[in-house]
């Protein structure tokens, strides 16, 4: 991945995820974009070797959905492969 492309990509699907947050959850956007960017979910979509950009926004959105009820993003089924 091209590095000056990144901060792109991450601007992409941090809006996307954050407006999906703020519709189903009924959060602000600020406090929406909080949790979302202090989460492991969003350090894992900034490292380019874990290549999350293969995932849409609404499959970013499950994997922090489920940090936030297991605690652990890798307990996704996008990341488990299942």
């Amino acid at each position: 991945m091209n590095k000056t492309f990144m901060p792109y990509l991450l601007d992409h699907y941090t809006r996307h995820v954050v407006l999906n947050i703020c519709s189903k959850y009924g959060l602000s956007e600020f406090d929406a974009l909080r949790g979302f960017l202090f989460s492991e979910t969003y350090r894992m979509l900034c490292s380019p070797e874990l290549a999350m950009w293969e995932f849409s926004p609404l499959a970013i959105l499950d994997i922090w959905e489920c940090e936030k009820i297991t605690g652990d993003p890798r307990n996704s089924c996008y990341i488990r492969c299942e």
